[in-house]
Parts: C-alpha cells; structure tokens; sequence
C-alpha cells in the first residue's frame, strides 16, 4: 500500500507550447462548455481560483471583472473555474457583476487536469493559463496570494499577443 502511489500514473506538467487539455463542464446557468469551443476564435485566460465568496477570490474575479473589456478588445474570454456548485457561481457573479463564464469542476477534475498546485496541501490553487486561439498554452502564474498579479499578467499576455508578438513566459512555478 505505501507504494502505491510510487506507480500511479501521473499527468504530464503542463508547459508554455504545449496544447491545452479539452474538457466541458457546465457553466452557472447549467450549460455546458467545452473549452475546445473557443479554439479558432479567441484566446482563453482560463483562472482556477479556489472559492466563491472568499476574500482573494472576491478581490481577484473583480479584478478580472473590471478589466473584461481589456480582455474582450485584445480579442479574449475569461473564464473562472472553481469547485464551487452552479448554484453558488450564479449568486457570486450577480453579487459581484461577473460578465464572464464561471465553471464548476466540483470533482476537481479539470484542476487535476491543468495540475493546479494545492496551498499547504488543503487549499485549492490559484493558477491562471493564457490559451491562445490555436489551444496552446502561451502563459502560466501560480500564487495563492498575489491575487492581482493573475489579472496583470495575464492582460499583459493577451494584448501582446494581439500585436503577434505573444511573450511566452512562465511565471511562478
């Protein structure tokens, strides 16, 4: 039993060129999504955040909230993944005025997928991707705390890349 795990299986890190993993999963209103949908017409800043209604998590979706238009000129969809049910993402974002899609992964699943590093073992993470319309990777930051360096960053990806001069730097690992 303790070396079970020396044999499991282990996803591949997720690195800048690499093709981002597909996967659907339904949206607040219950619709599902499927990321591979966006592919060919814009770019996804795809940001787990760990809960709904939490202090960063409030502050870092505002964030992204008061820079969607940025987002949308430079020709990109935000979309948040957290565990949280479809419920709870419909109260957060009508509290908060969230444009953009919330994702519920209340099976970890995508988190899994994407490799999304715990806090401390117990706390979901905080990880931001920047997909380009192609599906590849071009961008990822991992802080549990620096909340505003997600939306920073990741605008800074996207309206570079606008210009066809993408900056393909990983940050935070």
């Amino acid at each position: 039993m303790i070396f079970e795990n020396l044999f499991k299986q282990r996803p591949v890190e997720l690195k800048i060129g690499d093709k981002a993993p597909d996967f659907e999963l339904p949206a607040a209103d219950g619709t599902p999504v499927r990321l591979s949908s966006f592919f060919g017409k814009k770019a996804v800043v795809l940001y787990f955040y760990p809960m709904d209604n939490t202090y960063f998590c409030i502050h870092e979706s505002q964030s992204f909230r008061d820079n969607y238009e940025l987002f949308q000129k430079a020709g990109a969809e935000v979309v948040g993944v957290s565990s949280d049910s479809p419920k709870s993402h419909v109260g957060f974002a009508a509290k908060h005025k969230l444009p953009f899609i919330l994702l519920s992964d209340q099976k970890s699943q995508v988190r899994n997928l994407y490799q999304v590093p715990p806090t401390l073992k117990l706390i979901p993470g905080r990880t931001t991707y920047v997909i380009d319309r192609e599906g590849i990777i071009r961008h990822v930051y991992t802080s549990q705390f620096r909340y505003d360096s997600h939306v920073k960053l990741a605008l800074d990806i996207v309206q570079g890349s606008k210009e066809g001069s993408p900056i393909l730097e990983q940050v935070g690992r």
